[in-house]
């Protein structure tokens, strides 16, 4: 797997939260649930299957803790051996839950007939994803037939700083909540034209408050345009965002701004209404 997607294949921080002060004094917070979590987020990281110790590691949990949430949650299903035994991977179990949250999230199910109208409309890749703090997370990614499999990958977090969406997303919030999302992030370059300055940055949010969209060139991967827009609820609030991306030797940033922004808005319009 080349090493630029490799990196973007991982979580940011945000996916993998520790146990925190205010978390640890809250009496209704239970520490076990909790670290059973953190062994299933310590997957976030990893391209391979990981042994007990490595899960233990990851997690930041004794072995003995790790080794009894393990075999709990292969007793469940929720993790296996992977098919040549080299270590622990998600059970299938973990697709259940992965179809509640499409199936029960109210913006998904009414989306899905926006989004195949303007992938029809704009011959180019579509993603909606969702926002977690510092990153978006995709909720449905539509293809073209050029796509490679890592761009169909449906849970794969991008952060909010280098993204065409997540400019757009940080143009709705208060300027000090956005500059405070970007000084919490881990600001690395993807690209050589990865923006981490937060100057920078800034210039493209304050483009994409004057637009309502913002277009990303090589941000995250060489040779990708991006172009996306926020999705609002009925109170302003972000809550979503759809990216349609291209390739930049097919398009000029103002072309493709040209050509493709019309039915975007239209669609971050009508799923604001559903």
């Amino acid at each position: 797997m080349p090493r630029f997607v490799n990196r973007l294949l991982r979580r940011s921080e945000s996916g993998s939260r520790k146990l925190d002060d205010d978390a640890e004094n809250d009496p209704l917070f239970m520490r076990a649930t909790a670290r059973t979590m953190m062994v299933l987020s310590a997957f976030h990281e990893t391209d391979r299957p990981m042994s007990l110790s490595e899960i233990a590691r990851a997690a930041g949990l004794d072995r003995s803790s790790t080794q009894r949430i393990v075999h709990t949650l292969r007793q469940l299903g929720y993790l296996q051996r992977d098919r040549h035994d080299r270590g622990y991977v998600p059970g299938i179990r973990i697709y259940d839950h992965i179809f509640d949250a499409m199936r029960l999230n109210d913006i998904l199910q009414p989306a899905v007939p926006l989004l195949l109208d303007l992938r029809r409309n704009v011959n180019e890749r579509v993603d909606l994803s969702l926002i977690d703090d510092q990153r978006l997370v995709y909720a449905f990614r539509l293809p073209p037939k050029r796509e490679v499999l890592h761009a169909m990958m449906v849970g794969l977090s991008v952060p909010i700083y280098c993204t065409s969406a997540g400019w757009a997303v940080l143009s709705l919030l208060p300027e000090e909540e956005a500059r405070d999302l970007i000084r919490r992030s881990d600001r690395q370059r993807y690209t050589a034209q990865t923006l981490v300055d937060e100057e920078a940055i800034m210039t493209k949010v304050e483009e994409a408050r004057q637009k309502g969209y913002a277009v990303g060139v090589e941000q995250l991967l060489p040779g990708e345009i991006a172009i996306g827009a926020a999705v609002l609820d009925s109170s302003g609030k972000p809550i979503a965002a759809v990216t349609i991306a291209g390739l930049s030797s097919d398009w000029t940033p103002e072309n493709f701004a040209r050509a493709i922004s019309p039915a975007l808005m239209q669609t971050v319009a009508a799923l604001g209404r559903v």
